[in-house]
This record gives structure tokens, sequence and C-alpha cells, in this order.
């Protein structure tokens, strides 16, 4: 029976150290914010064995290309924290703040939707929308009035509207007869007084 050998776990000293950020936390907007370093495989890089395929040789060059790819990361991520420190004093100096940026940023982007083919296929949509709206409800506008006057006309109505007349003409008649009466000195005393208890 074949006992299958493990090949002994070697831990290889690493070299690479986290940058810290140049910005105080809290800086909005800030590539370096977003950027973390990737934790190294320590398991890839403990085989003793190089991968299927590739010799030890061809296996240490791409481990030095490694080494050096990672080294100019560490190095470009420097030199762009370098570049946001100095924009952003240039802006504090110009006195833009934050929300200046955002208000440019919204207004352009608000820009850049107005003139999409999508906006525009929309804006047209909804106008034409508004326009068939609008010329329902003055149909449906002079269909009612059409029928009011109609209704106006007929006999039914035009009986409703003599009797509520008459109450009118009984009502405001009485009104007079009743304001007569108090401003009259003869006719002060043919009417009760009056009580003026709220209940």
């Amino acid at each position: 029976m074949l006992m299958e050998e493990t090949p002994p776990e070697v831990s290889l000293p690493l070299s690479v150290k986290p940058l810290s950020s140049p910005f105080p936390s809290g800086c909005p907007g800030l590539l370096s914010d977003a950027m973390t370093d990737v934790p190294v495989d320590s398991a890839a890089s403990a085989r003793t064995s190089p991968p299927e395929g590739l010799t030890l040789a061809e296996e240490e060059e791409l481990r030095s290309e490694l080494a050096k790819v990672e080294e100019e990361i560490g190095t470009l991520r420097q030199v762009l924290a370098a570049k946001e420190r100095h924009c952003g004093e240039l802006k504090r100096k110009l006195g833009l703040t934050p929300l200046d940026g955002l208000k440019q940023n919204l207004s352009k982007s608000w820009h850049d939707v107005q003139v999409s083919n999508a906006y525009k296929k929309t804006q047209e949509t909804l106008s034409q929308a508004g326009q068939k709206t609008s010329a329902a409800l003055s149909n449906v506008g002079s269909v009612i009035s059409r029928k009011l006057g109609d209704m106006r006309n007929s006999a039914t109505f035009k009986s409703f509207e003599d009797r509520v007349g008459t109450i009118k003409s009984r009502v405001v008649g009485s009104r007079e007869n009743s304001t007569d009466g108090l401003h009259s000195p003869s006719g002060a005393g043919d009417k009760p007084p009056q009580d003026n208890t709220p209940f």
C-alpha cells in the first residue's frame, strides 16, 4: 500500500506591508479609501513543488515578476495618494467644497440624462399623452356643458326654477317687511320682543 507523502508546510516571510492612507478618515470620494491590500495566499506561496506544467525556474521567474508588479502597485498607490492630496489642497485654496463638486456632478449627470435618447423618447411620449388627455378632457367638458344646457331647457328644470324663484321672492319679501317694522316707530309695539338667548 502506497502512502501519499504530503509536503511539509513552509511559511515564507512576506515583506508586504499595508499602506496607511495619507488622508484623514471620512474624506469622501478618494480612491485610496476604496483600495485595500489583497492578502497573499500563504498556501500557494508555501508550495515546495512548482505548479503543474511549470519548471522550478519558470516559477521563480513568475514569482519575481509578481513581486515587481506588487511593488509597482504600491508605488502607484503612493503616487495616487500624493496626487489626491495635492488636488484637495488646490480645491481648498480655490474655495471649492465637496458640495460644489457634488452639485457639478449632479448637474452634469442631469444634462447627460436630458440628452440621452431614452429621455427624449420618454419626454415625447409624455407630451403626446398630455395632448391626448387635454383633448379628451376638453371633449368631456363640452359634452357636460351641452348636457347641462339641454337639462336647463327641459320642462322639469323650468318648473323647478320657477318654484325656487317663488320661494326666493317670498323669503326676500318677508325680510323686507320685517326690516320695515323694526325701523318704523309705530311698528315697534306691534311685534313681540325678540329673545336673544343663544339656545
